[in-house]
């Protein structure tokens, strides 16, 4: 395993994450982002991560709709075919993607539509040497959780799962039990701290000073032979500036102790 951590698409992020200490950069171009201008800095990103001996862990995008009531979208296919190009230029191996519900479909139609579309950009991602996976973060996905995973993952052998324990915290599930019955289709692991109290969210503190057991999920991650990157997430309002930064560090420190092998 190594430690990276999700930072700017652009030669100084790259310099920042080896700042921080970690092996390995992620990219979550979101809806919204510039992809263009991304794929633009494509050489200056390339050149930094020579520089720098860093590796690229994962390019993502959250957020965009992929599906609707009539068919793929396929203007986001195009987006997310770029991306996986970018993927194979910066030899990335991994990207992740999602894939929201549309209401008044049932699910049945909505993970028939899923499947199509996912089948189409793995075909290209197949083509590029790059592997694809599903975030199980809720935003515009419905791919986050089983049934989900059965019936799409389940049809899908190659698609793989973007995995963060906080995500189950936050929906009321057990990460441990999620990670025991799916960790072998784990692709890609995010590091972010969840702290609740009398069942209540409070923050998202630096991982290892929260409330997830990450012993146990580790230990899990080397029975199910997980060898990804696992990347810290920044996420909180109340760990930023100079705090933020310390936060990382400690971080970064604590699971440098969980990679034994």
């Amino acid at each position: 395993m190594k430690l990276g951590i999700i930072t700017t698409p652009d030669a100084a992020g790259i310099r920042w994450a080896r700042d921080m200490g970690v092996d390995a950069a992620e990219f979550c171009l979101n809806v919204g982002v510039d992809l263009d201008a991304v794929i633009a800095r494509k050489d200056e990103i390339l050149n930094a991560l020579q520089e720098t001996g860093l590796v690229m862990g994962s390019i993502g995008r959250w957020g965009p709709d992929r599906i609707c009531a009539d068919g793929l979208c396929r203007d986001e296919l195009a987006n997310e075919r770029k991306l996986l190009a970018l993927c194979r230029d910066l030899h990335c191996p991994v990207y992740v993607t999602g894939c929201n519900m549309v209401e008044g479909l049932s699910f049945y139609q909505n993970c028939t539509l899923a499947i199509e579309y996912l089948s189409e950009l793995m075909q290209t991602a197949e083509e590029y040497g790059v592997k694809v996976c599903t975030y199980n973060c809720h935003w515009n996905s419905f791919l986050d959780c089983d049934p989900a995973w059965t019936v799409v993952h389940g049809h899908l052998p190659a698609l793989g799962i973007k995995y963060d324990p906080s995500h189950a915290f936050a929906g009321g599930r057990d990460y441990l039990a999620e990670t025991q019955a799916w960790g072998h289709r784990f692709y890609h692991v995010h590091l972010k701290g969840s702290l609740y109290a009398a069942g209540q969210h409070i923050d998202d503190p630096p991982a290892g000073m929260d409330c997830t057991n990450w012993g146990a999920f580790m230990a899990m991650l080397y029975q199910k032979g997980y060898n990804g990157v696992l990347s810290v997430e920044p996420h909180s309002a109340t760990w930023q500036g100079r705090l933020g930064e310390a936060g990382i560090r400690y971080t970064v420190d604590y699971f440098k102790r969980f990679l034994l092998a």
